[in-house]
């Protein structure tokens, strides 16, 4: 089942194997996605669906050096080339939209003012063009203020469209701004923003809304990561998580979005079920960071009914035909974790696709 076709909003998939979205700071201090980005994405179109790397859609809001954005019209010319690229090779691809909220620096946002929820830092360094410095101590947004930020989610998102882009993921995982408000370790808010579950689910929910009404419910995905526990958005109280999480899939669920991603070690486990249950739509699974999924795995989980797609990372990062090796069994090339984040052609267009 792994390899049958699947409808995704308005597109038809032909196959159920997803491309995560996966930092890899290719695109230069200007974010611009250049040639060597355009060939990336292209090698990787026979993926039922590419899901880009985080775009960030405002200076304040980019978390990397070399993160590309959706802002300026160079970045939206760069974007263009890829989305006509892949679909040149019969590919779908959606952009990944990412504030980084608290997971930057004023070094790599280029002087503007880090952002977020509540003024909470995050325990640790960033990289950023100066190298590697600690996190500083966000500026709490003051209430008016989160309609501009959502304005920038709706902005980045039609930007993503007018690029060719079939449409857009909203980034509430891993710690950047949107999941900062769903965590209270990251958001101690006293305005109807923070608190309770039902609180800190708002904002999201909001941003989810204003996109769908701007772009159509069927070119609209969210990725979240509950009790993932990185970069400081730590979820450790099981009942908040599943009365926050199950608030924000029950609010999300009658807009008929293109998709619900999670992102979770225990992808079968009852929370991630229970949610694919009250999401009632397209269903998209994560297994995360710790292991690298396999095709085994892959397979199962849409076969025995877990989800209906499965989103890999590592494998399609050093496979550029990971489908075909799937599918008929063939060696698969390893990554080399030393080029994730690196500049050039190296771990990232070199990988060869498979010879007979």
């Amino acid at each position: 089942m792994l390899f049958s076709p699947l409808t995704l909003g308005q597109l038809e998939l032909p196959n159920r194997l997803v491309m995560a979205p996966l930092t890899r700071v290719r695109s230069g201090k200007e974010g611009i996605p250049g040639p060597l980005v355009v060939e990336h994405y292209r090698q990787r179109a026979s993926l039922g669906l590419i899901v880009s790397e985080g775009t960030y859609p405002s200076p304040a809001g980019r978390g990397f050096p070399g993160q590309p954005g959706l802002v300026t019209e160079e970045q939206l010319k760069g974007w263009a080339d890829v989305t006509a690229a892949v679909h040149a090779e019969g590919g779908r691809i959606f952009a990944q939209v990412m504030h980084a909220g608290r997971v930057t620096h004023e070094d790599t946002t280029g002087g503007h003012e880090v952002v977020a929820p509540s003024a909470i830092a995050i325990d640790g360094e960033t990289r950023t063009y100066e190298g590697k410095q600690a996190f500083p101590v966000p500026r709490a947004l003051a209430t008016d203020e989160l309609s501009g930020i959502r304005e920038e989610f709706v902005q980045a998102s039609r930007n993503a469209i007018d690029a060719g882009f079939d449409g857009v993921e909203l980034h509430s995982a891993n710690g950047y701004l949107l999941h900062e408000f769903l965590t209270p370790a990251a958001n101690q808010r006293e305005d109807n923003y923070g608190g309770s579950p039902e609180n800190r689910a708002r904002f999201v929910i909001e941003v989810v809304q204003a996109v769908v009404d701007a772009v159509g419910a069927d070119r609209v995905g969210i990725r979240i990561s509950p009790e993932h526990n990185v970069q400081g958005a730590l979820e450790l109280d099981a009942a908040d998580v599943r009365a926050t999480y199950g608030y924000l899939v029950d609010a999300l669920a009658p807009l008929k979005l293109a998709y619900l991603s999670v992102l979770h070690k225990e992808p079968t486990s009852e929370l991630v079920q229970e949610l694919r249950t009250r999401f009632n739509g397209t269903f998209l699974l994560n297994t995360g960071f710790g292991v690298i999924t396999t095709a085994e795995v892959a397979k199962s989980l849409v076969s025995d009914g877990h989800a209906d797609a499965v989103v890999v990372g590592r494998p399609a990062i050093a496979n550029p035909d990971l489908v075909r090796r799937w599918r008929e069994g063939l060696p698969v090339n390893e990554p080399n974790q030393a080029t994730f984040y690196s500049d050039g052609a190296e771990g990232y267009t070199d990988y060869p696709a498979y010879q007979n």
